[in-house]
């Protein structure tokens, strides 16, 4: 691939028109994270515990002092042998950012249905260190919609990203957003999934500038693998 090879006066203005509507996406993106901001939140009434480091521990426990959490929901099924590789790649993420996170009133955590020793395995071969719980035996996950029973997964129909679909597996990819207030409540306030979580990829941010971009075409991240698997023979599954 190649496109037009001009002049640096030619270059110069072709990127200064591109710079316009840079700014523009800017602005509205500006606009639409305000109004994400301003919708209206929903109590967290259900009672939720999750198996994590410090043994039991519940949904109001994991903002660890802080009034917002960020809860990314990874694709790890109980009988599954590894986490999602999609999900790892959202993942090898995490570890840098939650650090400044932390400094905004921000708590992170990822959360699976695999049960916390094959989370704590996985986490281990990844080399990752933020926090990750268990949500096994709460309904936690069907609760928000990033888990499916197998009668809606032979159906080919469930409820996720807000509308009634083929899930495709037993668990999706997603991020819900919760905010305590000085009493203790909890409350819903965002959730996204699929390409919503688009923009948490600072990878995919980068590829975003350079010639090839994403290099997909139209078929999605076939290529991602787990970051120790990119010598290894291409795999075919999404998740085993």
């Amino acid at each position: 691939m190649q496109n037009a090879i001009v002049s640096q006066t030619e270059w110069l203005a072709a990127r200064k028109a591109l710079l316009a509507q840079e700014k523009e996406f800017t602005k509205a993106r500006d606009r639409l994270s305000e109004a994400r901001r301003a919708l209206p939140w929903v109590k967290v009434d259900k009672a939720y515990a999750f198996d994590g480091p410090k043994g039991k521990e519940t949904l109001a426990e994991l903002f660890d002092g802080r009034s917002q959490l960020v809860v990314y929901h990874f694709m790890f099924g109980p009988d599954w042998n590894a986490g999602c590789p999609h999900c790892s790649h959202w993942a090898d993420n995490f570890n840098g950012i939650i650090v400044h996170l932390n400094q905004r009133d921000v708590s992170m955590v990822a959360i699976s249905r695999a049960p916390l020793a094959k989370l704590e395995a996985y986490k281990r071969r990844m080399g990752w260190s933020f926090k990750w719980l268990s949500s096994l035996g709460s309904d936690f996950n069907f609760d928000f919609n990033v888990s499916f029973t197998p009668a809606e997964v032979a159906a080919k129909e469930a409820l996720y990203n807000f509308t009634r679909q083929n899930p495709e597996v037993s668990e999706r990819e997603g991020v819900s957003i919760f905010f305590k207030d000085e009493r203790g409540d909890i409350f819903r306030t965002y959730s996204t999934y699929a390409r919503g979580i688009d923009m948490l990829n600072t990878d995919y941010n980068y590829l975003d500038l350079v010639p090839k971009g994403r290099d997909e075409g139209g078929r999605g991240p076939f290529w991602v693998r787990r970051h120790d698997e990119y010598r290894a023979a291409p795999k075919s599954d999404c998740c085993s």
